[in-house]
This record gives structure tokens, C-alpha cells and sequence, in this order.
């Protein structure tokens, strides 16, 4: 399906982002006194929503706007503009009432039309926006991606009732809709935006926390408190200045100098001893990003429909030691997997049936090896393919080695100059052996790791199903799940979907990379959030 397509691109773009930033930053004009200074990336685009999938813009427009819900620090849904977001009986019509008061920081009221408008700018492929996909399970979606358009078409499944009220119709059923709506891309915009899209991406005005004060390019971008912010969660602080750098090791020299005061991740070089160093306040836990590896789902003599290949698939995941890689590769900056989805994302469990296959267990992985060997002989080198530029080779050399001392068998790194010829031979399956995949999610659901992965729709090039894995049973269980109204029994659906994929093994999880970062000495209130960002809001000095 088209529609889950965006969600590894934009969580690929995050990830890329988080590994380099742009520029060293220069004084903010509001430097001092109770703003607090941020460690940045320049953003690829403008300042728009829609056209914002990556992290350097995305730290600052989750600041700037207010969306129909939001998520807190745990990654639970709460209701932010809207009142209430109410489905009808088979999760495909949701009717919408916002509440009374919002405002845009330039006087305007925030209405129904404010958002249905600006999703349909989104959608609108004649407008060209990064996040156009997220909106294709509204109805009308495919009519916005024809040629001939002007750009102001909407989506029809998009209807207003009055101001403070409007429904939506789904193609399909989509319980998880009220969840997804808190992502940076259905944020409202203002009038004003569709009278000049690229001054506004310049200068944004948004209905959120802050307000745009400044973008000094590749410098700063500044933001202060928007004293008409209407949610229930207030900014403890009076603003935030990002600052724009190009190597983190530099921005973290300014942390413990004072002169930065919060970054959200920990250079290389820190990793070991960042958590020890007196000059800097620390953070390290458990994050929502997972890392797996990826065995293509009809490889000879590893298949996920037969015994022989799950026998090899179990052996092969119980022989690697994933504690040991945590400890001794990643310096603790990191959490063992135990599901295939992440420690801060409701429904995450330590205890599913089958969980005891991402367990190392040198003496059953012999056992079940042998078992896969009575049935048919293999012979061949398992090879693990990755970008040599994303720093996983330390990785995958412990993997390597663990797989062959404990199964005996020939396994081999298989390491790629650059992530996009790794990421084209993956699309273009083009790899004969095991591959290294992760996720980082765009709304903190289990429908984020499981649907994009794992669902039939998601393979053959539709998705972010690189293994080709399909299972019936799999499929159905997910389509159970996306008509759940019932949280205690989406839960459910999902866990019985990962209990089959622990038995067949698509990909096998590795590790959960941890929420990890520092602030300056003197810094109050710093913690991380569900998406491994710095909760600004919060902090002082």
C-alpha cells in the first residue's frame, strides 16, 4: 500500500539528520536570562508542516504548531486543540470538534477549515509536499495526485460543519487516525500561509508553544514563548534558540563549556564517558528507535514458510549475545530487544511467547541448528550487508564472530561505501543474504513498526517490507487490529502478530538505540522523550 510508504523515508531522514548537523552557530538575540540554547541541524526546507520530514526542521515545527492531539513524554496521545476526535462504528468516518480560544500567533482563530485546508494543501501533489503520502487513507486522495491540478483542489473525504467542527472519511479502517493526527504534518495553518507558502516557510506563524522570532541560516533560528498558547502543558521557560552546527563534537566541547545548553545525542568519541563526565548533566535511556537485520523471506534454505528455514532463523538469532553488544560495542547506549517495537511505545512488552528466541542461548541454537541440518544440508557464508558510512561495522563484526563461534558455520561482513548503495541493492533486492534494517517512528503506535514491516501490502516494492515477508495470518491480524476500537484489544491483536514473528523471524531485533544526551551544568528539568528528543518545554536555568 502507498500510503505506509513515507513513514521509513521520513524516519531514514531523521536518523541521517541526527548523524550530522550544519554549521557552527552564532549569538542569539536572546541569549541569556531564561532561554534555553538547543543543539541543532540547518533544516532542509523551509518552515513548512507539510514539507518537514527530517529532524533538523522538525524539532523546531513541533515547537511552533499545536496539532489536533499531542503526545507526551511517554508517548501517550492527549487531546491538544481538538475536544474530541470521535469514530464511527467500523473506524472509518471520524467526526472532529475543536476546542473554543486557539489562535495563530498573528491574531487569526485557528477553525475546522484551518486544518482541512491545510491537509489538502499537503495532499495535493500539484504542491509538492515531502509528507503528501500521510494523507492517503482520506478519501479523494488519489484524485490530488492527477495531472492538471491547481494546487487549491480539496480532499473530499474532508467536510467542514461549522467552525469549530468537521469529519473525515477514510478509505479504509484506521483506529490508530486519532493517533497519527499528532504528527508535525497535520498541523493547521493560518490564512496567510496561502498567500505566499515560501515567505511563510521563512518566517512561520503556527498556533504552538513558541513563536517564530528569527532564521539566521546556518546560524540560529530563534523562538520565544507564545504567551496565547492555549494547551494545557506551559513552556517553563521564556524561549528557545537553536543553534546550528556541523559536527556534534564541537556542540558538545560547548555544552560542557557552558556555552550550549542541551544536545540530544553523544558524539562517538563521548559514549564511554559521557554519563561520568562532570562537566555535563546526562541522559541515557531506553528510545523508540529499533535495530534489526533483515534475512530476504524466500532465501534458499532460510525461508519463513518452512521449518527448516525458521530452525535456521531461531538458531542464528540465539546465538548472538545482544547484551554483550549493548555493553561492549555500543558503551551501554543502548537497551537488548525484546519485541519489534521499542520500550516507550504502549503495547511494548519483555514477556511475548516466543520471546525466548532473542534470548542468546548457545547450547538450544546448536540443538536447533542441527534439527535445520537433518532436513537439508547448507553449506554457504551468511553474510551481513550494511553502509560502511553509518558506523555499524563495530556491530556487525560482533555479530559475525558470535554466529560462528557458536554455529560453526562461515558468516561474513559485507560492508557498503555509501547508505544510498546499500539502500538502492535492498530496494532493488539485490541482496543475497542478511541486511541491516531499523525504524524510527513517525506516531508512537505498534501500527508504525508492525504494518510498514511486516503486512503482505508492504512487500514487493509497495513498502518498507524490504524482506518480502508474507503471512496470512500476519495480514489479518494487523487488519483486526486497525478496526479495534477497543485500546486493551489493539494491544492484544498486536502482540499475537509479534508472537508469530518471534516464531518465523522476518528480521531479527537487535538492540533499541537509547534516548541519549547532555545539558550544561545548571540546566533544570532536562529529560528525553518517546521520539529521542529533548523536552524543551521543560527546562530551565
Amino acid at each position: 500500500m502507498k500510503k505506509k510508504a513515507i513513514a521509513v523515508v521520513a524516519g531514514a531522514c531523521a536518523l541521517g539528520m541526527l548523524l550530522g548537523g550544519c554549521g557552527a552557530a552564532g549569538d542569539s538575540s536572546n541569549a541569556g536570562g531564561n532561554v534555553i540554547t538547543a543543539y541543532n541541524s540547518e533544516p532542509q526546507n523551509a518552515l513548512i508542516p507539510g514539507n518537514t520530514n527530517e529532524t533538523g526542521g522538525g524539532k523546531v515545527g513541533q515547537l511552533l504548531f499545536a496539532n489536533l492531539v499531542r503526545y507526551d513524554s511517554k508517548g501517550d496521545t492527549k487531546m491538544e486543540v481538538a475536544e474530541s476526535i470521535e469514530p464511527n462504528k467500523d473506524a472509518t468516518q471520524y467526526t472532529v470538534k475543536l476546542k473554543d480560544g486557539w489562535k495563530f500567533t498573528d491574531g487569526t482563530p485557528v477553525t475546522a477549515e484551518s486544518f482541512t485546508k491545510s491537509w489538502s494543501y499537503t495532499a495535493n501533489a500539484k504542491n509538492a509536499q515531502k509528507c503528501s503520502s500521510f494523507f492517503s487513507m482520506i478519501k479523494g486522495y488519489d484524485d490530488l495526485q492527477k495531472d492538471g491540478l491547481k494546487g487549491d483542489e480539496q480532499l473530499s473525504g474532508l467536510k467542514v460543519i461549522d467552525d469549530k467542527t468537521f469529519t473525515i472519511d477514510l478509505d479504509q479502517q484506521d483506529s490508530v487516525f486519532p493517533i497519527k493526527v499528532g504528527y508535525l504534518a497535520f498541523a493547521p495553518l493560518p490564512e496567510s500561509f496561502y498567500k505566499d507558502p515560501k515567505a511563510f516557510g521563512e518566517k512561520p506563524v503556527g498556533n504552538g508553544m513558541y513563536k517564530f522570532d528569527k532564521w539566521d541560516h546556518n546560524s540560529q533560528i530563534v523562538l520565544t514563548k507564545n504567551a496565547d498558547y492555549k494547551g494545557e502543558e506551559q513552556p517553563k521557560n521564556d524561549g528557545v534558540t537553536f543553534k546550528i552546527y556541523t559536527s556534534p563534537d564541537s556542540a558538545y566541547a560547548d555544552v560542557q563549556a557552558g556555552n550550549l545548553d542541551v544536545m540530544d545525542t553523544v558524539p562517538a568519541a563521548d559514549t564511554k564517558t559521557f554519563e561520568k563526565d562532570p562537566s555535563v548533566e546526562a541522559y541515557n535511556k531506553a528510545g523508540s528507535v529499533i535495530q534489526t537485520f533483515t534475512i530476504p523471506a524466500n532465501m534458499k534454505h532460510w525461508e519463513t514458510n518452512t521449518e527448516e528455514g525458521q530452525l535456521r532463523r531461531q538458531a542464528l538469532s540465539m546465538a548472538i549475545d545482544r547484551q554483550q553488544i549493548v555493553d561492549k560495542v555500543l558503551n551501554g547506549v543502548g537497551t537488548p530487544a525484546t519485541d519489534f517495537t521499542a520500550p516507550v511505545i504502549p503495547g511494548y512488552s519483555k514477556d511475548l511467547k516466543n520471546g525466548k528466541y532473542l534470548k542468546a542461548n548457545p547450547t538450544e541454537a546448536k540443538k536447533l541448528w542441527a534439527k535445520a541440518e537433518a532436513i537439508a544440508k547448507w553449506d554457504g557464508t551468511l553474510t551481513f550487508s550494511f553502509n560502511a558510512d553509518g558506523g555499524a561495522q563495530p556491530i556487525f563484526d560482533a555479530v559475525v564472530n558470535q554466529v560462528k563461534n557458536t554455529l560453526g558455520i562461515k558468516a561474513a561482513t559485507n560492508p557498503m561505501p555509501t547508505f544510498q548503495e546499500f539502500r538502492n541493492a535492498v530496494s532493488d533486492r539485490k541482496i543475497d543474504g542478511a541486511f541491516r534494517t531499523g525504524w524510527q517512528p513517525d506516531y508512537p503506535s505498534a501500527e508504525n513498526y508492525l504494518y510498514q514491516l511486516y503486512d503482505s501490502d508492504a512487500a514487493d516494492g509497495n513498502g518498507s517490507n524490504d524482506g518480502d515477508y508474507k503471512n496470512a495470518e500476519v495480514d489479518e491480524l494487523l487488519s483486526k487490529a486497525a478496526a479495534a476500537t477497543n485500546t486493551d484489544e489493539q494491544i492484544d491483536l498486536y502482540h499475537q502478530t509479534e508472537e508469530i514473528l518471534l516464531e518465523q523471524l522476518p528480521a531479527v531485533p537487535l538492540y533499541y538505540s537509547n534516548a541519549d544526551g547532555v545539558a550544561a551544568k545548571g540546566v533544570k528539568g532536562f529529560e528525553m522523550d518517546w521520539q529521542n528528543q529533548p523536552i524543551y518545554e521543560n527546562m530551565t536555568k
